[in-house]
């Protein structure tokens, strides 16, 4: 045996007399030769090279941004703190509607950042691809000359050398070699694993592209909105303070006649309803469903960027929903309220009571499909959402279509996320 494996030996110590060391031969072309396999490595690390300084631009681009918002939203806040008019309330508008062109902008650096840096990974997948293709070559052939070899009868293979000396020289040569040879097995496998990690990180580059090139497109949405509402307010107003103050008062009073409808029919329908005619609203992890397929928010709980806040507390969350979108149950229940407007400046909403003291209240509806006094279960359509300014069932100082969407737990409003599932 051991005779056996001097032979196989000798056989590779003629193989590398044929090919150069393996990695050293995973550095040049098969096919096109070493000059050309170096002239299109270069070229390609030169092209890495230049997108990742593009890159790096665009994340100092996006630095920079990102403190400009930082400086719009401290103008903002103090802003607020001053007292309420028509000069601050427009002053808060305009504040706001530069910074979400801030934030445009900056989702489009990072929208920019991403497709840079998904070529960056097709590049150097294809280098990886290339390397590792040429290593398979070199690879094979050995393989390929070794069971060639090894039919070799034994005088065949000791008439090669003209005494044991050299034979044995030889020998202890490609000892050394058989460790190279081990190692760059190892490396192929290594940069088989790195060809996976680049191809996985590219796939989530796309998804993260996707997902802001999503988040844009609502950013725009939100622009427009907000330059609505800077000139509805202009108009209603009529730049005047006292009409303002008017406005104001006008708005407060419906929100307080609105809140008082809400608790006292939730209080008169708890009194009135058996406890077991209630069926479970909430799901087995006790979670509402959303009411919309949107996930996109406007305005959360309690938002403190919310326009209005110094005239109420927004106790609910503001989920984007175009004009008509079917709203749907968030569980089962009992329909407390189901409001239909006639005019754009009635505010229609439905209110549903649930077991465990829990009620959701769907408002800016521009139908209403249930009626009062009937029990729903979840996914059951109640309703269509409105909210464009203008339509009917919209409310007053609406910006744009969306689902006002609110839970309250015994009968005090919660933060709406803490209840809906996270099915996004």
């Amino acid at each position: 045996m051991p005779l056996r494996r001097g032979i196989v030996i000798l056989v590779i110590i003629a193989a590398m007399l044929v090919w150069r060391p393996l990695f050293v031969l995973s550095e040049d072309s098969s096919e096109a030769g070493p000059d050309a396999t170096v002239g299109a490595g270069e070229k390609r690390s030169a092209e890495i090279e230049e997108l990742n300084r593009k890159i790096e631009e665009k994340r100092k681009k996006v630095e920079q941004i990102e403190t400009s918002i930082e400086r719009v939203k401290k103008d903002i806040n103090q802003t607020r703190l001053k007292k309420v008019s028509f000069q601050n309330q427009i002053a808060i508008l305009n504040n706001r509607t530069k910074q979400t062109e801030l934030d445009i902008a900056v989702t489009q650096e990072k929208i920019d950042t991403l497709e840079l840096e998904i070529q960056a990974f097709a590049l150097q997948i294809g280098e990886k691809e290339t390397d590792i293709n040429r290593q398979k070559t070199i690879i094979a052939e050995f393989i390929r000359t070794l069971h060639y070899e090894n039919d070799k009868s034994y005088l065949e293979i000791l008439a090669v050398y003209e005494n044991f000396s050299d034979f044995y020289n030889r020998l202890q040569y490609l000892q050394s070699i058989e460790g190279d040879l081990g190692k760059s097995a190892k490396q192929l496998r290594l940069a088989k694993v790195d060809l996976e990690n680049k191809k996985g990180q590219t796939e989530g580059r796309q998804t993260s592209y996707e997902e802001l090139k999503i988040e844009l497109d609502e950013k725009k949405r939100d622009f427009a909105e907000q330059t609505f509402a800077k000139e509805n307010l202009l108009f209603e107003a009529k730049s005047s303070e006292q009409t303002f103050g008017v406005l104001l008062e006008n708005l407060r009073q419906q929100y307080q006649e609105i809140e008082g409808e809400i608790a006292s029919i939730e209080q008169e329908v708890r009194r009135r309803l058996q406890s077991d005619q209630l069926k479970e609203g909430i799901d087995a992890a006790g979670k509402f469903a959303w009411p919309t397929q949107s996930r996109y928010l406007t305005a959360r709980f309690h938002d403190p960027d919310y326009p209005y806040r110094h005239i109420f507390e927004h106790n609910g969350v503001d989920i984007r929903a175009g004009q008509g979108t079917a709203i749907t149950a968030a569980g089962a229940g009992y329909v407390a309220r189901a409001k239909q407007c006639g005019t754009a400046r009635c505010y229609s909403f439905v209110m549903i009571i649930h077991s465990g003291g829990l009620a959701t209240v769907y408002g800016h509806l521009s139908s209403v499909a249930v009626k009062e006094d009937q029990f729903v279960t979840r996914g059951d359509v109640i309703g269509y959402s409105g909210g464009t300014p203008g339509t009917v069932g919209a409310g007053p100082f609406v910006t744009g279509p969306h689902l006002h969407f609110e839970v309250r737990k015994n009968g005090i409003p919660v933060d709406a996320l803490g209840y809906l599932a996270r099915d996004y």
